[in-house]
């Protein structure tokens, strides 16, 4: 039991830790932070605690509580992987494409149970918990664990019949727009000869 405590104690320490480095960012959420505090006299740690302490009420209470987990889950993943796609490093692209994948994977899934898991308390608590997990900043977050354990495995057992699929697909596709190209050419030909 000590161990996992342990555990439990390092995880929340590494929210802090990274919860602090953040604060002491420049940007424009710690720039709005650092005007508050100085109009309040309130620390911005103390504000930004009472933000997240108000968010988690809203997604627990709030009306629109499925607007605010979706905003979370997209806005935030959204900026650092626009950075992503500025930096000169590849690995970070990689990070932010597999939460995107792992992010579309849930979406769909939610789509056709989400008339159901509405109805249960906490639902968007949870959720907009999962989405945090995923984009975490650590080693372990869901959507590493979720695209190796599940996705990818899923992915590789099927790929060569979805492959096949879609160029079966691509080819109808091709051969119905030429064919429609040709008929409206066609008719535009005809047209012209009548005039």
């Amino acid at each position: 039991m000590q161990r996992r405590t342990m555990g439990l104690f390092d995880i929340l320490r590494k929210i802090k830790d990274r919860a602090e480095q953040f604060l002491n960012e420049k940007n424009i959420v710690t720039d709005f932070l650092g005007k508050l505090e100085e109009n309040t006299g309130v620390k911005k740690k103390i504000i930004a605690f009472g933000a997240v302490s108000l968010t988690g009420l809203y997604l627990v209470y709030g009306y629109g509580a499925s607007l605010l987990c979706n905003l979370i889950g997209f806005v935030y993943p959204a900026y650092y992987s626009i950075k992503a796609i500025e930096s000169e490093n590849k690995e970070d692209d990689t990070k932010w494409l597999t939460y995107w994948v792992v992010y579309g994977v849930f979406s769909l899934g939610e789509f056709f149970s989400d008339i159901f898991l509405y109805w249960f308390p906490f639902y968007y608590a949870f959720k907009c918990l999962f989405l945090l997990w995923c984009m975490a900043p650590v080693a372990w977050n869901g959507s590493q664990i979720l695209y190796t354990r599940v996705v990818r495995p899923v992915f590789l057992h099927h790929e060569a019949t979805v492959d096949n699929m879609v160029s079966d697909l691509s080819g109808k596709a091709m051969n119905a727009a030429e064919s429609l190209t040709r008929e409206v050419l066609q008719i535009a030909a005809g047209k012209d000869k009548c005039q």
